[in-house]
């Protein structure tokens, strides 16, 4: 009993210590500009505001409304970026892991591996190839296809307004942000395993029903992989959203920025406006505070099954 409070207090402790810097974005979030760093040396003091202003998140918008559409545009850009990469990559990982793990075919073990090999290079490692790639696909699709104008920027009208949406592909372009980053070797690897986990009786018995390969893939595996696939699409969502070195490569243009570009403009080289700068960090947590709680039961099942299998 004893040691079960020890623990209790021991993992308690360790819980404040990792909430306390939310607890500070929070309360930085509503200070006055000239309270934020008044109570440093008590911490105590530091998370409980003088005078509470709200009106802070309204200017986090007042004040980017001349960047390119502002602070919404910026939200729109990463929702879209985040959901379409998410969808992307884990559509593209689970084609591949069945493949790898179902399909008979020469070589398909060495691949593989070859293809488990990239978890090994650094990102960083390949950010300037990739950078110099798309600085050039617009010039080597203006030599295939010379009746597109590839570097043009390209705007669309909705309600009766005009919105920037940049290039087709290359720098500033959605193309740069999502496709680059829709494949990765890690969810390949980790949907595989679990596939390899499902009995082949299954398959068996759909194969004598008449299923082909695909209506095997989409009526079985897939919805026996829920967790492992939740468990992906967090993963990849959480980490697109807070994306930040690609995205800094890739865009010049403010309506194209994403969240995490986008508060870079409350930092100055002299001063930063650091209420503001808070109040669009807890606005940019949201969507990761609710896909983590939305897919919890999936996202703790996954671990536990990778857990068991390791």
């Amino acid at each position: 009993m004893f040691r079960k409070i020890i623990s209790y207090v021991v993992l308690g402790c360790v819980g404040l210590f990792m909430l306390f810097p939310f607890l500070w974005m929070f309360s930085t979030s509503v200070k006055p500009a000239g309270d934020v760093f008044k109570s440093v040396d008590n911490p105590i003091k530091a998370l409980v505001p003088g005078e509470v202003q709200w009106q802070n998140y309204g200017k986090v918008y007042d004040a980017t409304q001349g960047m390119g559409g502002g602070f919404a545009r910026w939200y729109l850009n990463s929702v879209l970026v985040a959901v379409v990469v998410t969808l992307g990559q884990v559509t593209t990982s689970a084609c591949a892991a069945y493949a790898f793990s179902r399909l008979q075919f020469p070589g398909r073990d060495k691949i593989f591996l070859g293809y488990l090999g990239t978890m090994m290079i650094p990102g960083a490692v390949t950010m300037i190839p990739n950078f110099i790639l798309m600085r050039k696909i617009t010039d080597w699709l203006t030599v295939a296809a010379p009746f597109v104008n590839w570097d043009a920027p390209r705007v669309i009208y909705l309600f009766g307004r005009t919105y920037d949406v940049g290039r087709l592909v290359g720098l500033d372009s959605y193309f740069a942000l999502i496709v680059p980053v829709m494949f990765s070797a890690y969810g390949t690897f980790m949907l595989r395993q679990f596939f390899m986990s499902i009995p082949r009786d299954l398959e068996e018995a759909a194969t004598i029903d008449g299923c082909g390969l695909f209506r095997i893939f989409t009526t079985i595996i897939l919805p026996l992989s829920k967790p492992a696939l939740a468990t992906l699409g967090i993963f990849t969502f959480l980490g697109n959203w807070q994306s930040f070195y690609w995205p800094l490569i890739m865009l010049t243009q403010d309506s194209m920025k994403t969240l995490p570009l986008g508060l870079l403009s409350f930092m100055g080289l002299y001063s930063t406006q650091w209420t503001l700068l808070m109040a669009g960090s807890v606005m940019m947590i949201l969507p990761m505070i609710i896909v983590f709680v939305i897919g919890q039961k999936w996202f703790i099942s996954g671990i536990q099954m990778g857990a068991l299998k390791g």
